[in-house]
C-alpha cells in the first residue's frame, strides 16, 4: 500500500485545489446579476422552442461511433509503440481488431446510421 501513497497525495492535492478554487471564486466574485446574464445562451441566438425536446436516435448513434473510434485509437497508439516487441502474434491481434471495427463500421454505413437527415 505504501505505493500508493503518491497518488493519493496527488488526488487529496487535486481535489483541495479544485474545492479552494471554487470557494475563492463564490466568496471572492461579483455578482451583478442582469436580465442578458441570465438568459440562456444558445450559440449567439435566442432560444426557440422547449430545452426539452428529444433527439433523434441518430444522434446517439453517431456518439457512440465517436466513442468507438476514440477507443480504436486508444487501443492503437500503445499498440504502435510496442510494435516491435510484439511481433507477429501482436500485428495478427490488431489486424483481427481492426478487421471487427471494420465491419461494425460498413454495418452502421449500410444501415444508414451516417446519414443526417
Amino acid at each position: 500500500m505504501i505505493h500508493y501513497l503518491p497518488i493519493l497525495i496527488l488526488f487529496i492535492v487535486a481535489v483541495g485545489f479544485a474545492v479552494t478554487n471554487i470557494g475563492l471564486s463564490a466568496i471572492l466574485g461579483r455578482r451583478k446579476p442582469t436580465a442578458e446574464k441570465l438568459s440562456p445562451y444558445e450559440c449567439g441566438i435566442n432560444p426557440v422552442g422547449s430545452a426539452r425536446e428529444r433527439f433523434s436516435v441518430k444522434f446517439y448513434l453517431i456518439a457512440m461511433l465517436f466513442v468507438i473510434f476514440d477507443i480504436e485509437v486508444v487501443f492503437l497508439y500503445p499498440w504502435a509503440v510496442a510494435f516491435k516487441s510484439l511481433s507477429l502474434f501482436g500485428f495478427i491481434e490488431m489486424l483481427i481488431f481492426l478487421g471487427i471495427l471494420l465491419i461494425c463500421y460498413f454495418y452502421i454505413w449500410k444501415r444508414g446510421g451516417l446519414e443526417w437527415d
